[in-house]
């Protein structure tokens, strides 16, 4: 059986990663799962999978959700803050990590868990985006494997399968388009937050369904086949696909092209993570290959849609660009979301920030990218909620100094690594620079 860690159990990832967990069966259990403030949701996935411990971002979410057990009398380990996702992140019992937390949140959890040894079947894409060459070659050192979620990845993975000692030539990495494809310039400039969050083919959360609407999703995507598969950004290739049943394609230097096909469904991509290298059956829709024709191609519209470009530009740039890249996206996405810009102001904000930044090429070691600025300073107790007949709660105070409380495996991430104001102050200055701007 598999012992397996969900970071991010609430979100869309992880509840599919849950009902892949399902159809396992006696195969896999759940060792720790976290959320950020969803407590009522975790509270009924603790009670249904019985993991060792739950983490809970939010500290009002955490009281609630504590206050919640208690009443119940189900004894688990319960934590919060990022003291609490790198303790689930590394914990001796697992087999695999899935990352599906939103943000740069997950980059400091990714790193406790490669220490530890741990799989990642990795949904989050900030990780790679911002420190795709620490994150693998820590990996590669330890002999950890990082198995992508994400469709894309996940379809370039399985095409590179037992094909480790031929040259890939070009990697074609498929776009659905999203909800705006064949939209002019001026068009976009009208468009509501309904509509960028009505996309076409998957069923995805808010943040990363407006990212598919501008094509920073994909640009996000090129950043990371770079670093996962180890080519040339002039090796990744961009081909909108609308029908999104080629999920991607893998050139090699024979020009021989190999691709991999299926439906739009998540939980395929997340059970190969889940149980590689081996494939275990499941129920899920089968695709009908006849019924899906015609597939089509086409180039992507960068003039419409430049994030793709800023992208390429970010990863040429190399350094601290797609650390700026990244959180400048994200805070532009919030202000979006939120009613505050409209959505062609995203890549406007976008560029204007990197454009700005005095990057670092130098940023080789960098091992902590974190958007997480206060997180350091915050006391994050560890607790076992014990049942009512007890009535006791025992606290594990993990002290550094100062009587303050941080995890042991956070100092060591934080302090493996040179230049990490540096790489803290570029996170920082694009989501600065955008709120400013925006």
């Amino acid at each position: 059986m598999k012992n397996i860690v969900i970071l991010g159990s609430t979100g869309s990832i992880g509840t599919q990663a849950l009902e892949v967990v399902d159809s396992l069966g006696a195969e896999a259990g759940i060792s720790a799962l976290t959320a950020n403030s969803s407590a009522d949701l975790l509270y009924d996935q603790i009670v249904k999978y019985k993991p060792k411990l739950a983490v809970v971002m939010n500290a009002g979410a955490y009281d609630e959700l504590r206050n919640k057990l208690r009443a119940a009398g189900i004894g688990v380990k319960l934590a919060h803050g990022m003291d609490g996702l790198l303790e689930a992140a590394s914990m001796d019992c697992a087999d695999v990590c899935v990352n599906a937390l939103v943000g740069s949140v997950g980059l400091l959890p990714t790193l406790a868990a490669i220490d530890a040894g741990t799989d990642v079947a990795l949904a989050n894409k900030e990780t790679i985006v911002t420190a795709g060459e620490i994150v693998m070659g820590r990996a590669r050192a330890r002999g950890v494997n990082i198995v992508p979620i994400d469709s894309e990845h996940s379809a370039i993975f399985q095409c590179l399968a037992g094909n480790s000692g031929n040259r890939i030539h070009r990697i074609l990495l498929t776009a659905s388009g999203g909800p705006f494809r064949g939209m002019s310039p001026e068009q976009l400039k009208s468009v509501t937050i309904e509509d960028a969050l009505a996309h076409p083919n998957w069923v995805m959360g808010r943040k990363i369904t407006i990212d598919s609407a501008t094509l920073m999703n994909k640009g996000l995507e090129v950043i990371e086949a770079r670093w996962l598969f180890d080519v040339d950004p002039s090796q990744i290739e961009v081909v909108v696909h609308p029908q999104s049943v080629i999920h991607s394609m893998v050139e090699f230097e024979d020009g021989a092209i190999m691709a991999q096909l299926g439906e739009s469904d998540m939980r395929v991509s997340i059970a190969y993570a889940l149980t590689y290298p081996r494939r275990a059956r499941s129920d899920f829709k089968r695709l009908d290959i006849f019924s899906r024709s015609p597939l089509t191609f086409e180039p992507p519209d960068t003039t419409a849609f430049p994030c793709l470009a800023y992208a390429y530009d970010a990863l040429r740039a190399g350094g601290t660009a797609p650390a700026v890249l990244n959180s400048a996206n994200e805070a532009a996405v919030e202000l979006f979301l939120s009613g505050k810009i409209s959505f062609t102001d995203i890549p406007r904000l976008i560029n204007e920030a990197v454009s700005s930044y005095n990057v670092r090429r130098d940023a080789k070691n960098l091992y902590s990218i974190p958007g997480m600025l206060d997180w350091r300073d915050d006391f994050s107790p560890i607790e076992e909620v014990m049942t009512p007949r007890t009535s006791r709660v025992r606290k594990e105070e993990l002290t550094m100094s100062g009587g303050k409380s941080t995890a042991k495996t956070a100092f060591r991430v934080l302090n493996a690594g040179s230049h990490i104001d540096e790489i803290l102050r570029a996170d920082a200055w694009g989501r600065n620079f955008v709120h400013e701007k925006g």
